[in-house]
């Protein structure tokens, strides 16, 4: 069973918004750490973000081509067919998936379609119908000011590179850092 989240989630529009999911199950059960051992959301994060991008355990659907395309084109329809968000920066990853988005609507009328249509999808292309494939909870963080903005961005597009998958982000097909 998962820990309760740490935060609510974040119900904004206009202001840019920093979301990570994941696949179900896609985190140990026994965790190196625990609620004791880290007080802070953002040192939670830091270190569930360590372990997804080691994809260690659990699925690691979104290697595959077939599926990560699936995820890539509806995170791109969100913001050129569907205008749900202004879509900033963005990568897919094993496990795990890192948007920067300004949303045009609350993130229950974007994420969860988003979520709902790609599990379906990808969960067509597997043979594993009716299966959770991404975990219920989300993180998502408002960002504040241009210097964050500018981080979080350089963070997502540099993750390949730092989970040594690539030496450059223009190498990696599943980001925007392409």
């Amino acid at each position: 069973m998962e820990p309760a989240r740490r935060l609510p989630h974040t119900y904004t529009t206009s202001q840019p918004l920093f979301v990570t999911f994941r696949l179900h199950g896609s985190l140990p059960a026994n965790r190196p750490f625990s609620r004791e051992q880290i007080l802070t959301s953002g040192k939670a994060f830091a270190a569930m973000d360590k372990l997804l991008d080691g994809a260690a355990t659990g699925a690691l659907h979104l290697k595959r081509p077939e599926i990560a395309e699936i995820i890539a084109q509806a995170i791109k329809e969100g913001d050129y067919r569907f205008r749900r968000y202004a879509l900033h920066a963005w990568v897919i990853m094993a496990n795990h998936v890192h948007l920067l988005v300004t949303p045009n609507v609350i993130a229950t009328r974007w994420l969860g379609p988003l979520k709902g249509y790609t599990s379906h999808e990808a969960n067509k292309r597997t043979g594993t119908e009716g299966q959770p494939l991404w975990q219920d909870e989300s993180y998502d963080h408002c960002v504040r000011n241009t210097e964050s903005f500018a981080k979080i961005r350089l963070c997502i597009e540099q993750n390949p590179v730092k989970a040594g998958l690539v030496e450059d982000p223009k190498d990696f097909l599943w980001s925007s850092g392409r």
